[in-house]
This record gives C-alpha cells, structure tokens and sequence, in this order.
C-alpha cells in the first residue's frame, strides 16, 4: 500500500503534463461545487488522436494526483479508446481505495475528460452515479 500512496504524493507534487495548451483542440474545466477542486483539460487532436495534453487546476491531492496520472494514460491514445476508459480504469489506475467521500475528486479528472470528448456537461452514466 504505501507504493501506492507514495505514486499518489508523487503525481501531486510533481504533476505530469501540467499547464496549458496554446490552441488546444479540446479544453474543458470543471469543477466540484461540494470541496471546490477544479480541473482543466486541453487536448491537441491530430488523426483522431491525443497528441499532446496538459491539465492545470486546483484541489486536494487525490483530484490533481488522478488528473496527472489519466494524462499519462490518454497521451499518444487514440480518442475511441479514450472515450472507453471507465471510472474502474481510474479507479484502477489510481491503486488506492477511495473511500464514498472521495470518490468524486478521484473522477473529476476523467468527467472533465470525457466532457471536453463529448462535448457536454457529463457522460452518459453518469447520472447512476448521483444516486
């Protein structure tokens, strides 16, 4: 477990792929109105793929540690593949448990994603998981 948690520290304190785009594609931020973490995705596409990404936000560890590691994930990845990843991948990816309070900051990242992707507010699913 405490590998685990060292990547999450890792990933918050030295955040990968942070910053902006010039002329992005693709840029979306959102945030969590319950603990106010923000995120900002931009996205360079060329043939249908993620060539470039950066994120810039703010919020606690958790939120911006899962921010930097879906970057990892998406660069260089085809969009359909991307449009697939699922909040289990996340979760996943993420190697800690995250408990019902913070579930919310562990997906902000993919829901800022997959809203940039799709061009809306969220992603069809999503609303199961309001409940």
């Amino acid at each position: 477990m405490d590998i685990y948690l060292e990547y999450i520290l890792d990933h918050y304190k030295n955040p990968r792929n942070y910053g902006t785009l010039e002329n992005p594609d693709i840029s979306h931020e959102e945030g969590n109105p319950y603990c106010g973490d923000v995120i900002r995705f931009d996205l360079k596409i060329e043939d249908n793929k993620i060539v470039d990404v950066r994120f810039s936000g703010k919020g606690c560890t958790i939120s911006q540690a899962a921010a930097s590691i879906l970057t990892e994930m998406i660069k260089g990845k085809d969009l359909d593949e991307v449009k697939k990843l699922t909040k289990e991948d996340m979760l996943e990816a993420l190697g800690i448990p995250v408990g019902p309070t913070r579930i919310k900051c562990a997906l902000l990242g993919l829901k800022v994603l997959k809203s940039g992707l799709y061009g809306l507010k969220g992603w069809p699913g999503e609303e199961e998981e309001e409940e």
